[in-house]
């Protein structure tokens, strides 16, 4: 297959979810003379006692792409990952939250499956680029005005509404030399009309959830996973309110659900030891300035110099604040410190570090 094609063409594997943003990429890669593959992925998705259901990977989802492909004329193969992304990405999802914590599996998702498996996959069948509808941008920069050599970055997309940065702070400069985001210098409303350009089916189609596998709520999904365990429903000064079914049915600033009158009540903290969930009633109580992160990854592969000023983010759907990330413990974890309180910091979740509209990297929340 490699020797009948040119010289200067490159073979990319487009990840084909049979939305909206996959099919526009796939499609501008092959408009820019690409040797173009779309893969469906197949994940793990668990049974309603009738059918299996992912809504990243449905058989709805396959169809949809699969005609992209014939309409793009372009070869179109299903990779089934089932197995990969149960050990990885669920797995990890219900260990983080039985020990308290809160955590995110898209990020997971796409440093381990995507940008791990499928990349490997891609380079062992001698393709050159994986790429995927990410709303993100790749550059190249310099890494020093007395140097030459250069390094990859990811930026901010184009779309400041749509713009998925935040879920690739753990790629790496080896991850980064074989993937492209053909979408990310364009707005959502451009990529829309770039669908009707191509005449691609796919502007009906259903947005993507927020957590693929999970078929309900977070709730429903975790009780048929991990069993109930009993504690008390304490305030801040010890009084029992009430008490819980388990410390993994909550999430640090929960409001709803938490089963006490006279409320509302927020969750407040996880005492893992005593078992018990503390609440407030202020809602002021759950603003932080301080944190502490691990896993610390840098996708420059090199760590700067402390202490560090940056505008950081501890969830996606917020604006990134300023910050200054002041230390590295010998432990490998850093303490970063917000100018002005942010709510709701959370165990397991990332906090993800920007230079103006670079990221520079991110790391998971300890406390």
């Amino acid at each position: 297959m490699d020797k009948n094609r040119r010289k200067n063409e490159k073979k990319v594997i487009c990840a084909m979810s049979g939305g909206l943003d996959s099919s526009v990429a796939a499609a501008l890669l092959k408009r820019a003379g690409f040797d173009v593959i779309g893969v469906f992925m197949k994940f793990w998705a668990e049974s309603d006692g009738i059918k299996k259901e992912n809504s990243c990977c449905s058989l709805e989802s396959e169809i949809r792409a699969r005609k992209v492909a014939k309409i793009l004329k372009i070869p179109f193969y299903v990779f089934d990952f089932e197995k990969e992304f149960k050990k990885i990405v669920v797995d990890y999802f219900l260990k983080e939250y039985k020990a308290g914590k809160t955590p995110n599996p898209c990020i997971v998702c796409n440093k381990e499956i995507k940008f791990g498996v499928l990349l490997e996959k891609a380079l062992s069948l001698g393709v050159d680029f994986i790429a995927t509808g990410h709303y993100a941008r790749k550059k190249e920069i310099g890494e020093n005005s007395r140097s030459n050599s250069c390094k990859l970055a990811i930026f901010k997309a184009k779309d400041k509404e749509k713009d998925q940065s935040y879920f690739l702070w753990q790629l790496n400069q080896k991850q980064l030399k074989h993937i492209l985001f053909p979408i990310g210098d364009y707005t959502r409303k451009e990529v829309e009309d770039l669908a009707r350009k191509f005449k691609l089916p796919v502007l009906k189609a259903k947005k993507s959830v927020e957590i693929c596998f999970v078929q309900k709520t977070i709730s429903d999904f975790l009780k048929k996973y991990l069993k109930e365990s009993p504690g008390k429903i304490v305030d801040k000064s010890g009084r029992v309110m009430g008490e819980h079914q388990g410390l993994w049915f909550y999430t640090i600033g929960q409001r709803k659900s938490i089963g006490l009158p006279g409320g509302p009540y927020y969750v407040l903290e996880k005492d893992l030891k005593r078992n018990f969930l503390i609440v407030t009633k202020n809602e002021k109580d759950l603003l932080k300035k301080e944190l502490i992160c691990k896993n610390v990854n840098w996708i420059s592969g090199k760590a700067p110099k402390l202490p560090l000023k940056i505008k950081a983010k501890i969830r996606y759907r917020i604006n990134s604040a300023r910050a200054e990330i002041i230390r590295r413990f010998k432990n490998g974890f850093y303490f970063l410190k917000f100018e002005k309180p942010q709510k709701s910091i959370t165990a397991g979740q990332s906090v993800v570090f920007y230079k103006g509209k670079e990221v520079l990297g991110g790391g998971i929340i300890v406390k």
